[in-house]
């Protein structure tokens, strides 16, 4: 007999196909039973080697020994002449089938059941309260005005058995968050509100209500190596429904591809449960490089967080030094550096020049983007474009993306310090439409309704940002307390404005208190203890306003103090004509002055 005609009487191809069949069938249903214990990877690794290495086992035992209705005998001693040894082959058949339809079973389970992605822990439950305290019923949820056509995109859980990894996990529900904003006809829930849900120990229907969203997408992602496995859920909250969940194993190599299936594959579920038109998804991966992906992916989550930014510009600038065409680590580390300056103003670097060079480069790549242009615009006083040239570039990255909430707060900014705080308020509302839970254009918009003399709105909007320990305009506010006697309240908004202890905030409290006093030793006393940290009283904002530093109020950086209620000294005086006639006139010549100017006959202008 041939060798072909003996491999196939002796069953190798049935125990070869057999063990394939059964090897996955045990990988795949250990997979799923580990998952809620969160082993090491390399348990299901070490489980996958040894079904390999006992492949070549199970062939040599079907070639070398053949069940016979005696029991387990040598192939030698077999007689096989005699016709067909035992009913083994065709029980095989039997089992190999079996197994198939197994096979077939759990793909179906795995595409069409809901994944338990819930179960991970801090992971907000769908239709349970589960995840609350025991002694605690959720509350009573009255009607709320959900969004039409709307999704929250949750932070997805990193399974990964490094935490470090979160970066990852969270970077990929950002980009499809991103993807989806895309879409015409959907509206997605912001980052900053999505994200401020991590950990939320509510049910999903409580968040998508919190969020005022029809649909929440939920995800997690483990990563080991090269290797991702992403399971990602789209629920309907209200109903209480999964609408539709998957699993991608892929090679960190595609993770752009799946970032665009897993974004369209949303698109068309929600299609069919919305009934609408939504339109396919075309990603851009940006770069080819997993390496500057990944550094994009860190350096990004420290800028958005405000955490370590030299740690934030030196991982960008690894990843563009890795792919210099990377256009979207260009935007980020322009963005890092724009922001430097406030939040480190000891940083010995000039921060300004490299946003500038950074935003410029990302627009030579992607002329599209939004946040360079905003950059540049922010920054006019280096580039001697001027307000006008500052709200022009402004303008531009609002029409790039109308998305861009920072686009939309920075365009306040440059227009409250103008004297437009009607038209900055409008900005900072826009801006909060589109993200709600943005800190920063809640504190400016406190700030603009100051100014406009609407002080309770101002009060209710800045308070309820105090809670987070957030202290962008907080100077603006301690006058306010100062004036209606809550002093213990004024000193300690005065000291959560400057941001770091020992600041002799007293002092900053006796000055309004005392407008007209010699506040010359106040001075000394701010300007000794800023020297350590490289600040001056001029980079101290409304400090400089309450000591009279009228110098201080000519910096291009300080143009927002000259508004307030307490500058009243300084729009009198001939340094506000001058910085008016320098900065501002083209512009007022072509918007009006604002509300609170008037001109005068002989071609001069004054301000409350």
């Amino acid at each position: 007999m041939s060798v072909l005609g003996q491999l196939k009487s002796r069953n190798v191809f049935r125990v070869g196909m057999l063990y394939i069949v059964a090897s996955w069938v045990a990988i795949q249903v250990l997979d799923v039973a580990l998952q809620p214990f969160a082993p090491p990877e390399w348990v299901l690794k070490f489980v996958v080697f040894l079904c390999f290495a006992g492949f070549p086992f199970a062939l040599w035992l079907s070639w070398t020994f053949a069940l016979t209705p005696d029991g387990l005998r040598l192939e030698k001693y077999v007689d096989r002449s005699r016709g067909p040894v035992g009913t083994l082959g065709e029980k095989m058949d039997y089992i190999i089938i079996a197994l198939l339809a197994a096979v077939l079973g759990l793909e179906v389970l795995e595409r069409v059941m809901p994944v338990d992605i819930e179960a991970t822990p801090g992971h907000a439950t769908t239709g349970s309260t589960a995840a609350e305290p025991a002694t605690q019923s959720p509350p009573e949820l009255g009607p709320v005005d959900t969004l039409p056509n709307s999704i929250a995109v949750l932070p997805f859980d990193n399974l990964s058995e490094d935490p470090a990894q979160a970066y990852f996990s969270d970077g990929l529900a950002d980009e499809l968050l991103n993807a989806l904003t895309r879409v015409d006809g959907l509206q997605v829930a912001s980052r900053t509100s999505s994200f401020a849900f991590r950990d939320d120990t509510r049910g999903v229907q409580q968040i998508a209500r919190a969020l005022r969203v029809a649909h929440v997408l939920q995800g997690s992602v483990r990563r080991a190596g090269d290797r991702l496995r992403v399971t990602v859920q789209l629920v309907d909250p209200e109903a209480d429904v999964n609408l539709w969940s998957d699993s991608y194993d892929r090679d960190l190599d595609d993770i752009f591809l799946v970032q665009e299936e897993i974004a369209n594959a949303i698109v068309a579920a929600l299609q069919a449960e919305l009934g609408a038109g939504l339109q396919a998804v075309r990603l851009a991966s940006g770069t080819a490089n997993v390496d500057a992906y990944d550094l994009y992916l860190r350096g990004r989550e420290r800028f958005i967080a405000r955490e370590n930014l030299p740690a934030a510009w030196e991982l960008l600038n690894r990843a563009t030094h890795l792919d210099p065409e990377f256009a979207r680590a260009w935007e980020t580390l322009a963005a890092t550096h724009s922001v430097a300056w406030s939040w480190l103003p000891e940083s010995e670097l000039d921060h300004d020049v490299l946003a500038l060079a950074a935003a410029r480069r990302a627009l030579e790549l992607e002329p599209s983007l939004s946040m360079p242009h905003a950059v540049i615009g922010m920054k006019h006083e280096r580039t001697g474009a001027g307000y006008s040239g500052a709200i022009d570039s402004l303008d531009t990255a609002i029409e790039n993306d109308p998305r861009n909430a920072t686009a939309r707060l920075w365009r306040g900014i440059k227009l409250n310090e103008m004297g437009y705080k009607d038209h900055a308020l409008e900005d900072f509302e826009a801006c909060l439409e589109i993200d709600p839970a943005y800190l920063n254009c809640q504190q400016w918009r406190a700030e603009a309704l100051l100014g406009l003399g609407r002080v309770q709105e101002a009060i209710t909007q800045f308070e309820a940002t105090l809670a987070h320990n957030f202290h962008s305009a907080s100077d603006a506010f301690v006058s306010y307390y100062v004036r209606t006697g809550q002093r213990p309240m004024a000193l300690a908004v005065a000291a959560l404005a400057l941001r770091r202890q020992f600041a002799p905030v007293n002092d900053w409290v006796e000055a309004i208190e005392n407008p007209q006093a010699d506040h010359s030793l106040a001075v000394k006393r701010f300007e000794d203890w800023g020297r350590p940290l490289n600040l001056d009283v001029c980079d101290m904002n409304m400090v400089a306003v309450a000591l009279r530093q009228t110098h201080c109020l000519t910096r291009v950086e300080n143009a927002r103090l000259m508004w307030h209620t307490d500058a009243a000294w300084f729009r009198e005086s001939e340094s506000f004509r001058a910085w008016v006639r320098e900065h501002y006139w083209d512009f007022w010549q072509e918007w009006g002055l604002p509300p609170q100017c008037r001109r005068r006959g002989d071609g001069d202008f004054a301000c409350d």
